[in-house]
């Protein structure tokens, strides 16, 4: 019983359940409070983050030496083709399965949450995509120049990043779901809008699961190592990230993941789940592609020509890489291609936004349940090819 009361999946578990008991049956008053709760779980999550990228990216890197440019552009170049391949695969479903679909746009508006009773601002010490660059400059200037002391002094900050993660984040993730869960459901975003778009949403998923299984079975290939043996550890990092609905909030809980795997090496755990999380969006990515040809549908009675999906599957890759790990990163980032590529008005904006949100969270899950098959990838490189095994001398 002790076992079950503090297993971190049983809590996210009641977390979502009492939240949406919660929101469903909850006073404005009480709501208001919830709301305000939030905010101040968010912000302290959100603070955390940025810390736990360098923390963890940095000493990957330094440890990595001169196999450490190779690694990065492997990760880059496997997350963006991740993430091009995913969304080929569902504009190919798209223009497979949408023209069969009756898909209304009738979506009810949602009850408007009230304000928070007060702001408690804790703004990070810099943006998540700084943090990022910060933590891979960094690493890599200290490779190449052996700086053996700051070595050790990021050896010495990833042991207080850990500390911070496993006391004050991963405790308060439960509660963060659970008040977001509430929120959706005093508004109405699960009640009202979710069943207008639900054969959309069940199709995406299945889409995600799928290409998550792709995925995995290439990890297992690159790597001669069982796949399982990664993603059965990843379930709390997938539902946390449906609750968080945020690769960079679900990032303490990934590495915590990821690191339970016998098959996946250490330092590439350090290096790649970080780096993918802000990186490797391909449930995202998925997702919005067969959203904008369901939306182009049902505004404009017909789906988007194939050379302008192509192109808009070109840059998006590009955008999602850029594109930050918090919800709605990903659409928001690739709003100006929306418009100049597909053009879209601003009604049909606001529905790909609508239906977008609503299952924003699946997406997220996707991506941070992908980066764990990235990071068997890796692993299968640097232990198996010789590219990446080989020792290059570094002049200072």
């Amino acid at each position: 019983m002790g076992k079950l009361k503090d297993n971190l999946i049983v809590k996210l578990f009641l977390g979502v359940i009492i939240g949406l008991i919660v929101g469903l049956t909850a006073s404005k008053g009480v709501i208001t409070v919830i709301v305000t709760a939030k905010y101040i779980f968010g912000q302290i999550i959100f603070y955390c983050v940025p810390l736990v990228i360098i923390g963890f990216i940095s000493p990957a890197i330094i440890k990595m030496r001169s196999n450490a440019s190779k690694m990065l552009g492997a990760a880059l170049a496997i997350s963006y083709v991740s993430s091009v391949g995913a969304a080929t695969f569902s504009a190919i479903s798209g223009y497979s399965i949408i023209p069969h679909l009756s898909i209304s746009n009738n979506a009810e508006g949602l009850k408007e949450l009230p304000e928070i009773l007060f702001k408690l601002d804790i703004p990070p010490i810099m943006t998540v995509m700084t943090a990022l660059v910060t933590a891979i400059i960094i690493g890599l200037a200290t490779a190449w120049t052996n700086s053996d002391l700051v070595e050790k002094l990021f050896d010495q900050f990833q042991n207080i990043t850990l500390s911070i993660v496993s006391r004050i984040v991963i405790p308060i993730l439960p509660f963060f779901v659970g008040t977001t869960f509430a929120a959706l459901a005093y508004e109405g975003g699960i009640t009202k809008q979710l069943p207008i778009f639900l054969i959309v949403i069940l199709i995406v998923i299945v889409g995600h699961l799928i290409w998550l299984a792709l995925l995995y079975l290439i990890g297992g290939a690159i790597s001669k190592k069982n796949p399982i043996e990664v993603i059965r550890h990843y379930g709390p990092a997938y539902l946390t990230a449906i609750g968080t609905m945020s690769s960079a909030a679900t990032l303490p809980v990934s590495l915590k993941c990821a690191h339970k795997s016998k098959v996946l090496r250490k330092d590439m755990v350090d290096f790649a789940v970080p780096l993918c999380a802000n990186i490797h969006l391909c449930g995202s990515v998925l997702t919005e592609v067969f959203f904008v040809m369901t939306v182009s549908k049902v505004v404009y009675g017909t789906l988007p020509p194939v050379s302008s999906m192509i192109q808009f599957i070109i840059l998006l890759g590009i955008f999602a890489i850029g594109a930050p790990g918090v919800p709605g990163g990903t659409v928001m980032a690739s709003l100006g291609l929306i418009t100049s590529i597909l053009g879209f008005n601003d009604s049909a904006i606001a529905l790909v936004l609508t239906i977008f949100a609503l299952q924003d969270s699946f997406g997220t899950a996707c991506n941070v349940t992908g980066d764990g098959a990235i990071t068997l990838m890796l692993t299968g490189l640097v232990e198996r090819n010789p590219y990446f095994k080989h020792e290059e001398t570094i002049e200072a």
